[in-house]
């Protein structure tokens, strides 16, 4: 007769075993398979089985950044090195700045040197794949987003050195006086939902592996910045890594890595630096080309005036409480959390909504910021210690929703790292709010996912705030507070007159909350002379400056202005379709892209050596280069278990459980084996 009692202990058996192996098996082969099921998350990486194949070939990274003024030209060379036996397809996704134009790209393999063409994306990849499987080296570089990039290169041969060079430009506008260039070096691991869910949006770049939670990446790192100023520069300082700095005269200075020092491609490489006693002035730079002319306008901000009266004011705190938030981030948000929400002023409201895979909201409506409340937020935000994924869009409606009281002005404060793939469902869920309200955004963490944060807070026409330590959230907590008690500068207006200007960007400006100037791009015809002039309403009053414009300001050596120009009028065409949706600008893009050779949604680079190398392109194998986890970020971001000497509680309960269950296993053996 069939035992169904020994049967079922026995498939209970089975199910411990199961809990027991999953509990005590490497994070890294559980995370890999997850990874393998699901396609487009990120994963650990694994060590290969096949000596034959090297699964890092990208073997350094060296950045070489020229400031000009206020322009930043960068030049970013990968070198790839196939130490394998066999031919290598390699593909590495990195970060870049999201106010980059990236303009050029070129290959060198061995003696030969190729320069890559802009061509539109599909085309670009046609090509490529072309001439991978023809036995050819090529190289493909494509943005997945306006601040993650995909680079391949295919048919890298046993011994082949590839160098893939990078050429981009951006604006640096100082905020306080202080001029920032940040290089981010690692993408953090994006959560990419369910299957089937709203948050399931990326595509295949998000399947990045990672290397565990303090592990280093095997690729070098190095980075120098040359900065010319025309007046004097004061304090220079990294307050993400240990520097070198000389100073050959007052107004050059040479920044480089400490060489002694870990080489930190784990975070962003942030430098700061002042202009020596020198107050931020209104002017002009002009660009003469061949077929168009280029300007750039930056106007200096009101000086700051004393606090004014205050209407009473609505705060709605959105805080990310999911795993890449364990740890440093989270504890730096608790951090930050008290500062702002304990400034608060009696005659304000406030709420606070913590999400991860769900999200829980202090109360159904705003309560006045009395210390009973304020104690009771913190309360409910110090039991978080950050777990689960990151539904960023479901937690925005919910704050949204919260009734507005038409007495207040309210400001809603989003709290992340922004390590999301939905970052243009918020901008969109944003923008069509904006009548309820500005938003900031605060990113926290060593890598954050800027492109998120830069546009929520464009969006919402707030600011956005990074906070890379423990140490600063302090500071840009005051620094928020004095934003928003008076907006520096209201409906500002920009005017020309005597200059033929068209093309010009943005269109419409924004209110200004920082003090940091109001920047201006565009296009003039004609003889390089007049004014431009700025109206507006500051905190003291009607605000007015004006610039003018001399034929000598026209310069044939600013073509940097043509990419600034070509990039900040993607991004708004971006937005625009963002709002609009189903791609409406797209062929607007791809044509700004081809026209100024320009890396865009729509628009790649591709670089193809003719001579057929690879004889057997079909046996060449594809590697992924893995990633060092963002400093700071846990195993939890992906959904790993924790990697340190201290297991977590969660960790030492399953453990308890998986012993018990063993315990429970052996005394029903010895049951059994007892005779009757």
């Amino acid at each position: 007769m069939f035992d169904y009692l020994s049967t079922a202990r026995i498939c209970a058996g089975r199910r411990l075993v199961l809990l027991i192996a999953l509990v005590l098996a490497p994070p890294a082969l559980v995370s890999a398979q997850a990874a393998a099921a699901s396609g487009e998350s990120p994963y650990f990486a694994v060590q290969s089985d096949d000596p034959a194949v090297d699964r890092m070939p990208l073997k350094s990274t060296r950045v070489d950044v020229r400031v000009l003024g206020v322009i930043a030209d960068v030049r970013v060379v990968q070198q790839y090195r196939n130490e394998g036996t066999r031919a290598l397809e390699a593909r590495y996704v990195f970060p870049g700045s999201t106010r980059a134009a990236v303009y050029g790209m070129r290959v060198r393999l061995g003696e030969r040197e190729l320069q890559a063409q802009i061509r539109e994306k599909q085309k670009a990849q046609q090509q490529y794949q072309q001439a991978k499987s023809a036995g050819k080296t090529a190289a493909l570089l494509q943005q997945q987003r306006e601040n993650v990039f995909q680079m391949n290169v295919a048919n890298i041969l046993p011994g082949d050195v590839v160098d893939v060079e990078l050429r981009y430009t951006e604006l640096l506008v100082p905020t306080d006086g202080v001029y920032q260039f940040v290089f981010p070096t690692v993408v953090g691991p994006r959560y990419n939902g369910a299957a089937g869910s709203e948050s399931r949006k990326a595509g295949p770049w998000v399947g990045t592996p990672y290397l565990p939670q303090g592990e280093a990446g095997r690729d070098s790192f190095a980075l120098k910045v040359d900065v010319q100023s025309p007046v004097a520069l004061g304090e220079i300082r990294s307050p993400s890594h240990r520097i070198e700095l000389q100073q050959a005269t007052p107004s050059q200075a040479r920044i480089s890595l400490d060489a002694s020092q870990d080489p930190g491609n784990n975070r962003d490489f942030v430098l700061d630096y002042r202009l020596s006693g020198a107050r931020f002035e209104s002017g002009v730079l002009l660009s003469r080309g061949v077929d168009e002319n280029f300007f750039l306008a930056l106007i200096a901000p009101p000086a700051k005036v004393k606090r004014q009266m205050l209407v009473p004011r609505e705060y709605i705190f959105v805080v990310d409480i999911s795993g890449s938030m364990h740890g440093f981030p989270l504890d730096t948000a608790k951090r930050l959390l008290k500062k702002l929400v304990g400034s608060l002023r009696p005659a304000d409201s406030f709420n606070v909504l913590l999400f991860a895979g769900s999200s829980s909201m202090l109360a159904a409506e705003s309560l006045a910021a009395t210390p009973a409340n304020i104690r009771q937020a913190l309360a409910m935000l110090d039991t978080q210690m950050g777990s689960g994924g990151t539904e960023l869009l479901p937690a925005l409606r919910q704050a949204l929703a919260v009734p507005a009281d038409p007495e207040r002005a309210r400001s809603f404060v989003v709290v992340t790292d922004g390590y999301v793939t939905v970052e243009r469902d918020a901008f969109e869920l944003v923008r069509s709010n904006l009548d309820k309200a500005n938003l900031f955004a605060f990113g926290i963490g060593s890598s954050v996912n800027r492109q998120l944060l830069e546009g929520l807070a464009r969006a919402g026409q707030g600011e956005p705030f990074v906070i890379l330590d423990e140490d600063s959230a302090d500071e840009q907590a005051e620094r928020f507070r004095q934003m928003i008690d008076a907006p520096v500068l209201a409906n500002p207006q920009v005017r020309f007159d005597g200059l033929d200007v068209y093309d010009v960007e943005p269109v419409a400006l924004p209110d200004l909350f920082a003090q940091r100037p109001l920047a201006v791009f565009g296009k003039w015809r004609g003889e390089a002379r007049g004014s431009l002039q700025v109206e507006g309403r500051g905190a003291a009053g009607p605000y007015r400056a004006e610039v003018a414009i001399q034929p000598e300001m026209a310069s044939a050596s600013n073509q940097a202005l043509a990419y600034l120009w070509a990039r900040h009028k993607v991004a708004s065409l971006t937005d625009q379709e963002t709002l609009e949706g189903d791609y409406a600008h797209s062929q607007a893009i791809l044509d700004l892209g081809l026209k100024y050779s320009l890396l865009t949604p729509y628009t790649s680079f591709i670089s193809v050596d003719e001579r057929v190398r690879n004889p057997d392109p079909a046996a060449a194998a594809s590697v992924k280069q893995p990633v060092p986890m963002p400093q700071g970020v846990s195993n939890l971001a992906i959904g790993g278990a924790l990697v340190s000497s201290t297991p977590e509680p969660s960790v030492w309960l399953m453990l308890l459980i998986a012993a018990l269950g063993m315990g429970w296993l052996a005394r029903q053996h010895v049951r059994q084996e007892q005779p009757a």
